[in-house]
């Protein structure tokens, strides 16, 4: 997963509220860290989505392969 992925797939899953979960949500999984403090910190984006859908409880049918663009067609 891509960090542009990420945010794509923060921004589809939360909608209005996937700014503040990025900025201010301290993360159990990540040493209680926010997603834009793991990312800068070089934590795997992937890892840190499924952190954050630990943490929110997000069913595990929506936690895999979110974030992507369709395949562009020829």
């Amino acid at each position: 997963m891509r960090r542009s992925e990420f945010l794509r797939a923060v921004d589809t899953e939360f909608q209005a509220r996937a700014s503040s979960l990025v900025n201010d949500l301290g993360l159990s999984a990540l040493r209680g860290r926010t997603a834009l403090e793991a990312l800068a910190d070089g934590t795997p984006p992937r890892e840190i989505w499924l952190a954050l859908c630990v943490e929110m409880d997000v069913p595990e049918n929506r936690r895999h392969g979110v974030g992507r663009l369709e395949p562009r067609g020829h």
